[in-house]
């Protein structure tokens, strides 16, 4: 019976729903994280009666057809890239992007990252590093001695030097507009590659037009609001169950079928 199918690939298709949206829970204090949701698409019809076709001799058609659908599968889970919520850190290397942008990461093996994560160290070299050591680029390196680091929000990395009272630049912080940014290729650790759906990387400074501007001692939270996520998460349990009555319902119709006596 092809109510079983139907209705097993309903709750397929919830159960991945589910899933999107515990990874989305599991996110809610992960700096930087842009939340996902669950995209789906009906699968195939069988026409018994074509909407169309001719319905006698006289030429007459009709006007509805006869189709039977197999089913939903999931098409995309689709990243939603809208702004987080922005908190005070008071922490001198971590940097929020308000607006549009990702800072650059140089990764180990030569791969060109980007993240909304600005929860900056610097690593033995004194070099601007991402929490797992990974440098911003382009590089930036301050002295052993440097203190009172300032970040502008046109992204310009100042410090004073030992005795030093004139802040001396350092740097300059960019970031990457794309133009399909929910193309990015996640591959962890708060980090995204460039895909062919996203396009080139156009890299600017903050602040100019089409970028966002940086706030020093602060983080952008994950754009993930838990009552929405909750809702889904009850709509998507609500119609798994849905989908078990059918597929119960059908059963209990095979076994009546399969009763029947001559």
């Amino acid at each position: 019976m092809r109510a079983l199918h139907t209705a097993a690939s309903g709750m397929l298709a919830q159960e991945m729903n589910v899933e999107v949206i515990s990874n989305n829970i599991a996110n809610m204090r992960t700096t930087g994280f842009k939340r996902q949701r669950a995209e789906f698409q009906d699968m195939l019809y069988q026409s018994l009666r074509r909407t169309g076709a001719e319905s006698s001799d006289a030429g007459t058609v009709l006007p509805t057809g006869v189709q039977i659908g197999s089913g939903v599968r999931l098409a995309a889970t689709a990243r939603i890239m809208t702004q987080g919520p922005i908190e005070m850190t008071e922490k001198e290397y971590d940097v929020a992007v308000q607006g549009e942008g990702y800072f650059v990461i140089d990764m180990p093996d030569g791969r060109t990252a980007y993240t909304r994560d600005g929860s900056f160290e610097l690593d033995p070299n004194g070099r601007l590093v991402t929490a797992e050591g990974y440098a911003v680029s382009p590089a930036i390196t301050l002295p052993p001695d440097a203190h009172g680091i300032s970040i502008s929000a046109e992204g310009v990395v100042q410090a004073l030097v030992g005795n030093d009272n004139n802040p001396q630049d350092f740097g300059q912080i960019t970031l990457a507009r794309f133009v399909n940014k929910s193309g990015l290729d996640p591959i962890g650790n708060n980090l995204f590659l460039e895909s062919d759906s996203s396009g080139p990387p156009q890299i600017g400074n903050p602040g100019q037009e089409g970028y966002g501007s940086l706030l020093q001692n602060h983080l952008e939270a994950a754009n993930v609001n838990a009552v929405s996520e909750i809702s889904d998460l009850i709509a998507a349990q609500r119609a798994y169950e849905m989908n078990s009555r059918v597929v119960r319902a059908a059963d209990e119709m095979l076994s009546a079928t399969a009763n029947l006596r001559s």
